[in-house]
């Protein structure tokens, strides 16, 4: 599977070292030089200094022809305007844009841009801590990478139980 990142903050290095580390092509995009030391030195994929929002960089990047695309710095502008060029001027068929603002996530997940918000992700896995059955919706569309994407425009967190250690009921050993 061919996959660019844009944004190499903790949660981009580290998707893109998963990958590559599956035997993965990835190419991770960020406009700073030192974002890349977050990379372990075994990381074999292409590391580009580049705006995510240019088209001649995604290109360079090797967007035509990718299959996966992961818009995941800190902010929502330059997120979602790098997954509208991802999936309509590339066509790349899986394209996640992280969205930090909830009400812009559902905005853009109404326009038919796949969100993952982290504020309903926090939210959704507080709830399910207390027993409760979480958010409606918002752990619906991450799916296995070999599963067929989710049709237009979702707002997601990671589905799937907590961990044992944090299952525990509040107070409970």
């Amino acid at each position: 599977m061919r996959t660019i990142i844009v944004g190499c903050g903790r949660v981009g290095a580290g998707i893109a070292q998963k990958l590559e580390a599956e035997g993965h092509d990835v190419t991770i995009l960020d406009t700073s030089n030192s974002a890349f030391n977050r990379l372990d030195h075994s990381f074999r994929g292409q590391a580009l200094r580049g705006d995510g929002t240019d088209e001649s960089v995604l290109r360079r990047a090797g967007a035509e022809g990718a299959d996966c695309f992961f818009a995941l710095t800190e902010g929502d502008n330059r997120n979602v305007l790098a997954a509208q060029l991802a999936a309509e001027t590339f066509g790349i068929p899986r394209v996640l844009a992280k969205i930090n603002d909830p009400v812009r996530a559902r905005a853009y997940a109404a326009m038919g841009i796949d969100t993952i918000n982290r504020t309903a992700m926090m939210i959704d896995a507080i709830e399910r801590y207390l027993g409760r059955p979480g958010t409606p919706g918002v752990a619906d569309v991450l799916k296995a990478m070999d599963a067929e994407p989710a049709p237009g425009g979702s707002t997601a967190a990671v589905p799937g139980p907590l961990p044992a250690a944090a299952s525990r009921t509040p107070g409970g050993r």
